[in-house]
């Protein structure tokens, strides 16, 4: 480790250099109020790969502040990084990293003209380029009511950049920002203070960092140029910054011809928080533009960088996908650039399914599994995982339906029916949901649940106690798995036409009145004309403003209302439901009597 005092014109900056001259240069650029200190667990870990270079930039740490307090403009800044890469950067491009504002400056290198040729990468965290925010601000309103809600929440998010750019209020501002910063708001990120970070020099750091607002975020319509590069860029997004949404930090899309997408199950201090994981993808990204091999990884993150389709890239597994609601599910992600594991105990249902996707231009593949078997959905999970990789949306979807009084349930079918659609729900939050966390990148557990998990019925005594296990057990786990980046969303559609009304078993009538009851189910639930595909849009709606509970259609969200707030009501109505459904099973056996096929509860 050598330190370095570089001059640029009146500043003095402290630079840090690790590792060994010969080897690729990598240039780490902290952020507000930080010090170069911030990266010193990501610096080491790549230090033992290649020449890492750190320094504080100018008003922070051991570097000496402007006489100016508002000489902090990015030709400022850009002309200190190229200072720092005159003295100590080597000959050759040097790959960049930077974290929050050192990340805006990073931007700037690699869209504007001055740095061309000098930076042979770009590494992104918690920082989008200024020329972005509002193109990305435009297309968001655009596109619909949830791009109006991350537009509305990221305004929520950077409302403290007008205070530290208002000369009123910036000082008092930064004040109560110190006092923050070590007590609160890194411990609630998992980072512990140790030497160096946060330094010693905090809060006169904190005073002159003001100026990077004050000088460069003021008005984002005059930044230079429409921020389009064709330096290699890979972003880290921490799903839980709370200074950025996701879409904000991924703006680069269709601006940056090379492209590279990850998600960290981190808040914004990602490099101290999880430096191997951020130290491991920069080291996969630099070893790839120095003309290694592209990994599976990053690949992936190749995909999920391309603009157009929000999931493209990301693997979905989907269970019960032959047909109904998870067919049109698989399809859904299929048709937004997402690689599905197309998963049903009928595998040539599954097939059809998989064929269907390829026919437009999909990617899917299919599986065979019994979910209520342990060893299967085993063997299921460590399949995925060592052909595909980790899932990074599961959706629990597989179900069977069991009508008739409990008093006429065999143990066989209670133990069928909680097996598939409680265990079933269970095996893949439990398998599925370690992989993710184990993972670190986040991801989604969605889970099928019902209407009448909330809404009683004596004639599904069965399935409505397993759907309310399953919006419980969503609920539990939502709350488990929050820390690990892991979003849970339970899904109660509804009355919807999908074939598990045609496939019901009804207990305790004769073989041909269960038939027609069937038919009449499929008939009524074809009438009401609510198709699966409206179920899985709203699935896909569902994971990207990561909702709790998902009531899809216009019944299921009246009757959750009316069991949180008239639970009486919901009663009454599902008493009125069971009346008519014992009227028509009267009607049709009396009907079967008459027409001669049924005597005396038995086939004739």
């Amino acid at each position: 480790m050598r330190d370095h005092r570089v001059r640029s014109g009146e500043i003095e900056l402290a630079v840090r250099e690790r590792g060994e001259g010969h080897r690729p240069t990598v240039v780490l650029v902290h952020g507000y109020p930080d010090t170069g200190a911030m990266w010193d667990e990501v610096a080491e870990r790549l230090a033992t790969r290649y020449r890492v270079i750190t320094y504080d930039v100018r008003g922070a740490g051991r570097s000496s502040a402007p006489s100016d307090p508002g000489d902090y403009g990015m030709d400022a800044l850009l002309g200190d990084l190229e200072t720092v890469l005159d003295a100590v950067g080597g000959d050759a491009p040097v790959h960049l990293v930077g974290h929050d504002f050192g990340s805006l400056q990073g931007w700037e290198a690699v869209t504007g003209d001055r740095l061309r040729g000098r930076i042979a990468s770009f590494t992104s965290l918690s920082g989008p380029a200024r020329q972005h925010v509002l193109p990305w601000a435009r297309e968001a309103l655009r596109s619909g009511p949830h791009g109006v809600a991350e537009v509305l929440g990221q305004m929520r998010r950077s409302s403290y950049i007008p205070l530290f750019a208002s000369p009123r209020s910036g000082e008092a501002m930064a004040r109560v920002f110190v006092r923050l910063y070590e007590r609160s708001l890194l411990p609630a990120e998992g980072v512990t203070p140790r030497p160096g970070h946060p330094a010693d020099t905090l809060e006169r750091d904190a005073r002159n960092g003001l100026g990077l607002y004050r000088a460069n975020l003021r008005r984002l319509q005059d930044a230079p140029g429409d921020g389009r590069t064709d330096v290699p860029v890979q972003v880290i997004a921490p799903i839980r910054d709370p200074a950025a949404t996701e879409g904000l930090l991924l703006s680069a899309r269709g601006r940056a011809e090379r492209l590279y997408a990850r998600r960290i199950a981190a808040g914004h201090w990602s490099p101290r928080a999880r430096p191997d994981q951020v130290a491991r993808w920069i080291v996969e990204f630099v070893d790839h533009v120095e003309g290694g091999p592209e990994t599976a990884d990053l690949a992936r993150a190749r995909a999920a960088g391309e603009p157009g389709r929000e999931f493209g890239g990301r693997l979905a597994v989907v269970t019960g996908a032959g047909s109904g609601i998870g067919r049109a599910t698989a399809k859904a992600f299929a048709a937004e650039g997402a690689r599905v594991v197309v998963a049903d105990i009928d595998e040539a249902a599954a097939k059809r399914t998989v064929d269907e996707i390829g026919v437009r231009g999909g990617e899917a593949y299919v599986y065979g599994v019994d979910v209520a078997d342990a060893d299967a959905m085993e063997r299921f999970a460590e399949y995925v995982r060592d052909t595909f990789g980790v899932p990074d949306v599961v959706v629990n979807n597989a179900g069977i339906g069991v009508a008739g009084s409990l008093l006429d349930m065999p143990e066989e079918d209670w133990r069928r029916i909680v097996g598939v659609n409680l265990d079933g729900v269970y095996r893949g939050c439990r398998l599925f949901g370690r992989q993710m966390a184990d993972r670190g990148e986040g991801g989604h557990l969605v889970n099928l649940s019902s209407m009448a998990a909330y809404l009683p019925t004596a004639a599904l005594p069965a399935y409505s106690a397993t759907k309310a296990a399953v919006l419980q057990l969503s609920e539990c786990l939502r709350l488990d798995l929050a820390d690990h980046g892991i979003g849970v969303t339970a899904v109660c559609p509804g009355v919807v036409d999908t074939p598990i009304t045609r496939n019901a078993r009804y207990l305790g009538v004769p073989p041909e009145v269960e038939r027609r009851m069937r038919e009449e189910a499929a008939q009524a639930f074809g009438r009401r004309g609510y198709p699966p595909e409206r179920v899985a849009a709203a699935i896909l709606r569902a994971v990207r403003a990561d909702r709790p509970v998902l009531p899809v259609t216009a019944e299921s969200r009246v009757a959750r209302r009316l069991a949180g707030i008239v639970p009486a009501a919901a009663r009454g109505l599902a008493r009125l439901g069971h009346r008519a459904e014992r009227r028509a099973q009267a009607r049709i056996a009396e009907d079967q009597v008459t027409e001669g096929r049924v005597t005396g509860g038995t086939p004739a």
